[in-house]
């Protein structure tokens, strides 16, 4: 970044100094065009901290190399952390402008601590000396992980492959920054606009209220908007009567990354497949999803293959069944068209009333957001003695953003919880959990024992107008449900380093806390507690549960397929090596592979590849998106220990899940974790009968 038009970095700015109750940052002081000075500032002394760290005279010890290392870059993860919840959840011309700068400056900055010779010599005796160094446990855990991490940095590499490395890297970056961008305009600019009459035949009055609320915010007073966010286009796909009018939502909803010039997001997709071939080859790999799995429970692509093909088959013959049946209610609405995409949602909807005598609208005058949360809380009272704490004197990133004091059972505030609930043009689509401060216990240089975490879901759940509650679809309840056990997750971490908190586990064992906390939302007890209807208050009846219970399974051969397929193409993309993806035409290859796997024509890619952001936008899931189904295998198998126990709520059973799972981080191998807790890994079978596919 230049230097030379950047004023200096004020060392007590709230972006350097948290002063804000319960530990948070001051938010109502920070000023986004301070960023740039606090990144010229941090960079250079994290690299001062990890030069002092390799060149130190004293023989390596683990307390001088590896506890070094893990107190290292306070300052930069710090400013790192507000910077980039707030280039998801929140940003800004002035964020997006920087965000693009910092996406090569950072991979260099890593790639010259991971390829710092000295520091990798210090942790390579260590890791060879591992067996005398008398460790405990979890601190052989940190040192392999931090041996192996550098080796897959390119620590072993010789210099010129390592530049090479650090080029591909910084290329990589900036690629999914622009990739991450270009959806996020497309999501924020994209908006069908609806009047009255016939225009919103079908849809439900709360639906209805919140494309009202999205057109006005967006200067559309008095108008309805069909907006790309899945709360508001998802229901609007399933209840509109107007065929025409799906076509076109679902159309725009589906090209999203497919727009002109420097917003086209399939060459980028091109280039970054490319580049990940090469990388992963320099550094020894066949491909790159031999690379990312390597240090998974899946292992190898043929794995993960093993298990998608297993539910492909299964999900195809069920869909191609689902199919017929949508078939059947076109014919009785006195249409012969085939199934197109924008219809399946519709008929299986009508499909739905009619088979079960129930609908999604039924459902959603019991899920009322407040209740919806409340929920969530007690159920992780209930299995983990927690308490909950809403603040509404402190002022978060957001006017929208929730504060929670999360308390134990001895009272103690073990972390924070900020809850970002509403869709708006700042944020990206889609729901997950982030933090702003990581669980540990190391003592720091100034005396202070550790720190609690500080933890954030982010949703795009469709507000209502004012005065007006809002009202959740069972999607959406699940999905809040999903992000607090992520949340959950991290919250409950109880480890002694910061690398190894919380989430920082294998992908295909991060996902396991989430969608097991899923299960406990379709419990009767927490149904009839707080699914409430919202103008009487009244109980959900007991026959409507049964009728969702009976429906569960409904469709989801369409729900494994779109899911499944998305998986596969992700896997198929990074098992190229660079000679086969040296040409590649990302939408021909998806083609292609679709085409192969006999993909239905009625139903798309839950993510096609100009806007699969799991993949593109950065490496997190790349060659991993198949871990949703492997922490799925995981989770039936585990809330099936519950179900063995008699009881959801089983004490004993929550304590090993809490200890086990929730509170390890990665501490401990995910095979380990899991068996301790389970007594067994898991096969298949549980998840093909929760989906109905057995």
């Amino acid at each position: 970044m230049p230097t030379d038009t950047v004023p200096a970095f004020d060392t007590a700015s709230p972006l350097a100094t948290w002063q804000g109750p319960l530990g948070l940052p001051e938010f109502e002081r920070i000023d986004e065009g301070d960023f740039e000075a606090a990144f010229q500032a941090a960079l250079p002394a994290h690299l001062a901290e990890v030069r002092a760290i390799a060149e130190n005279a004293e023989p390596p010890t683990f307390a001088n190399t590896i506890v070094a290392l893990e107190r290292a870059g306070g300052l930069l993860t710090r400013v790192s952390s507000i910077f980039w919840n707030l280039a998801g959840a929140d940003t800004s011309d002035t964020l997006q402008a920087l965000e693009r700068r910092l996406a090569p400056e950072l991979a260099r900055h890593r790639a010259a601590v991971t390829m710092n010779r000295g520091l990798f010599a210090r942790i390579d005796r260590l890791y060879e000396a591992r067996e005398r160094l008398g460790l405990d446990a979890e601190a052989a855990r940190v040192l392999e992980l931090t041996w192996k991490s550098f080796v897959r940095a390119g620590a072993r590499l010789d210099e010129d492959e390592q530049r090479r490395l650090a080029a591909i890297n910084e290329r990589l970056a900036s690629l999914a920054t622009a990739f991450s961008q270009n959806v996020l305009a497309d999501e924020g600019e994209e908006a069908l606009l609806l009047d009255h009459g016939d225009e919103l035949a079908g849809l439900p009055a709360s639906l209805v209220a919140a494309m009202a609320q999205a057109a006005a915010e967006r200067g559309h007073e008095g108008r309805h908007a069909v907006t790309l966010s899945r709360s508001i286009i998802e229901p609007f796909l399933t209840f509109s009567a107007r065929r025409d009018l799906r076509e076109r939502a679902f159309k725009a909803w589906t090209s999203r990354g497919e727009g002109v010039g420097a917003r086209d997001n399939r060459p980028l997709v091109g280039e970054t497949v490319r580049l990940r071939a090469e990388k992963a080859v320099l550094l020894g790999y066949a491909s790159f999803a031999h690379y990312k799995l390597d240090d998974t429970m899946a292992k190898t692509p043929e794995n993960v293959r093993d298990l998608l093909e297993t539910v492909w088959e299964k999900a195809r013959t069920r869909a191609g069944e689902e199919t017929e049946l949508l078939s059947c209610f076109i014919a009785d609405d006195g249409h012969n068209h085939t199934v197109a995409p924008w219809d399946w949602r519709y008929y299986a909807e009508k499909a739905r009333a009619a088979l079960y005598e129930f609908d999604e609208a039924e459902i959603k005058p019991y899920l009322q957001l407040e209740n919806v949360i409340d929920g969530a809380f007690d159920t992780a009272g209930k299995l983990f003695g927690l308490s909950f704490r809403k603040r509404d004197d402190i002022t978060a990133y957001h006017p929208d953003v929730r504060t929670v004091e999360v308390h134990d059972e001895a009272g103690h505030c073990i972390a924070v919880f900020l809850a970002d609930y509403f869709a708006r043009p700042s944020k990206r689509s889609g729901a997950w959990m982030s933090d702003f401060q990581e669980q540990h216990k190391l003592a720091g240089t100034h005396g202070d024992a550790g720190q609690h975490a500080i933890v954030v879901n982010v949703m795009n759940f469709a507000k209502a107008p004012a005065g007006e509650p809002v009202l959740l679809t069972m999607d959406d309840a699940r999905t809040l449900f999903h992000e607090f056990g992520h949340a959950l997750h991290g919250m409950l971490s109880d480890v002694t380093y910061p690398s190894i908190s919380g989430t920082s586990v294998a992908r295909d064992f991060v996902e396991l806390p989430s969608q097991l906390f899923e299960h406990w939302l379709n419990e009767p007890e927490v149904l009839q507690r707080f699914a409430r209807h919202h103008e009487t208050g009244a109980t959900i009846p007991q026959a409507l549960l049964e009728k969702l219970r009976a429906a569960e399974t409904f469709n989801t051969g369409f729900a494994n397929v779109e899911f499944t397929a998305s998986a596969l193409v992700d896997m198929a993309f990074h098992t190229l090596d660079p000679v086969q993806a040296a040409e590649i035409d990302p939408m021909a290859f998806q083609a292609e592979i679709l085409a192969d796997l006999g993909m239905p024509e009625a139903i798309v890619m839950r993510h096609a590849t100009p806007h699969f952001g799991h993949v593109f936008a950065g490496d997190g899931y790349s060659a991993g998106y198949y871990s949703y189904m492997w922490s799925g295998v995981l989770d039936a198998d585990a809330f099936q220990a519950f179900r063995e126990a008699g009881d959801a709520f089983d004490a004993d059973t929550a304590r090993r899940l809490k200890r086990h799972i929730y509170a390890t981080g990665g501490s401990r191998d995910p095979e380990a974790a899991y068996t301790a807790f389970r007594g067994k890994l898991p096969t298949a079978d549980a998840l093909l009968a929760k989906e109905g596919l057995a």
